[in-house]
């Protein structure tokens, strides 16, 4: 069996003396507001599973009181579940002792509050070196990583100012710091930009996701905001009333929400902002291969095609673009290679380019834009005005 980051197994949290009752009631069929009507108890998670993989975004959102900040806090047991599993690499986090539990926070879990929870007494620093502080770390030591830490933030030369000289998005790029200095695997933010105004939050996730780019930490992110949710989810975790509702890709809830509540929740996306290079791309119709291609194959090959212009393929590698003018010159000086008609002047765009920014780069171009992962310039696809125009209305997004 595929053995996940962290995965969560019938996760039940009551809160109230004789929580049994109200799992049983659940287990019946009976709703939050009934078990409260009825027991005096209140539901906070009900019957959770799901999986979380290493160095994945996992964002569990819904509505306040839908229970997804309950559920965060179970899986580093600042609330106790009551029953179910948690499972961090093979350990089961419910079954550990005060003392071993203590150990597992320390050498896994890093947590970003809403609120920051910074110490205003203490320097940016001191903040950022607190939790390894707590371990027992020397000094001198303890320094070099919280310096590290708030480099890797933006905050380098701000180490000697204290919380109250500093703005909000600032004050939380410290709880982040503070969380990566204790470099743990797994990182809960709960909450974590809500405090911001509009464009600090902005900023703040923009930088998560280029942070994340370099440390690649296994997160889970709470949020109600469902824009946030899709902007930084890989696989997002929708919750109502203390159960899961649906859990996918972004692209998988928008266009198949698994009830009405689904459907009302995420009616007023705009789907150019979630559909990405990547769904709406095709395959390439043809490909020139830069050791055995020629003016004369390229031409054939694009003729064979419909197309006017081809990509051509080196080692594995997109080295560049012909046009079928190019190469019909080529042919008329007697050329046999493609290395001098290989043109670069094409645009590109990364799978996961949002489809709102591929209009402009389509608008001013006669050619297809090339879909490439840069670290291999690999050419994973192409997109026309036609296959982006397609591949929105067929979503429902025009």
């Amino acid at each position: 069996m595929e053995q996940h980051k962290i995965q969560v197994e019938n996760l039940y949290k009551i809160f109230g003396p004789h929580p049994e009752k109200a799992v049983n009631l659940l287990k019946e069929g009976r709703t939050k507001d009934e078990i409260m009507e009825e027991t005096k108890h209140g539901v906070g998670v009900a019957n959770a599973t799901f999986h979380v993989d290493e160095g994945e975004i996992l964002v569990i959102m819904g509505l306040s009181g839908s229970g997804k900040s309950t559920l965060v806090r179970c899986i580093n047991r600042l609330i106790d579940p009551t029953s179910g599993k948690v499972i961090i690499e093979g350990e089961d986090v419910t079954q550990l002792s005060t003392e071993e539990l203590r150990a597992f926070r320390q050498k896994h879990f890093g947590m970003v509050f809403q609120n920051f929870a910074l110490f205003p007494h203490r320097t940016v620093l001191q903040n950022v070196e607190y939790g390894l502080e707590i371990q027992g770390m020397e000094p001198e030591k303890r320094r070099e990583i919280g310096m590290q830490a708030l480099e890797q933030v933006g905050l380098k030369g701000w180490e000697d100012s204290k919380p109250s000289q500093l703005s909000g998005g600032m004050q939380q790029r410290v709880g982040l710091a503070r969380a990566l200095a204790l470099n743990a695997d797994i990182m809960l933010m709960d909450e974590a930009f809500s405090a911001l105004d509009p464009l600090i939050r902005k900023e703040m996730q923009d930088e998560l996701l280029a942070l994340q780019d370099n440390v690649q930490k296994t997160i889970v992110f709470i949020s109600h905001d469902l824009d946030e949710a899709l902007k930084l989810g890989d696989r997002i975790v929708l919750m109502k009333d203390g159960f899961i509702v649906q859990e996918g890709t972004a692209e998988e809830i928008l266009t198949n929400p698994a009830n009405d509540y689904v459907a009302k929740f995420v009616e007023d996306v705009d789907m150019s902002k979630v559909l990405t290079a990547e769904s709406v791309m095709m395959k390439p119709a043809e490909m020139a291969y830069y050791k055995t291609d020629g003016p004369r194959s390229a031409l054939h090959k694009m003729k064979h095609a419909g197309i006017s212009c081809i990509f051509v393929r080196k080692d594995r590698k997109l080295a560049g673009m012909v046009t079928a003018d190019d190469a019909a010159e080529a042919l008329k000086r007697g050329e046999n290679t493609l290395e001098n008609i290989m043109s670069q002047d094409f645009n590109k765009a990364a799978p996961n380019t949002p489809a709102v920014e591929l209009f402009p780069l389509l608008a001013n171009s006669s050619y297809p834009l090339a879909v490439v992962v840069s670290k291999e310039s690999k050419l994973e696809g192409v997109v026309t005005k036609g296959s982006l125009l397609a591949g929105l209305a067929e979503r429902g997004a025009i």
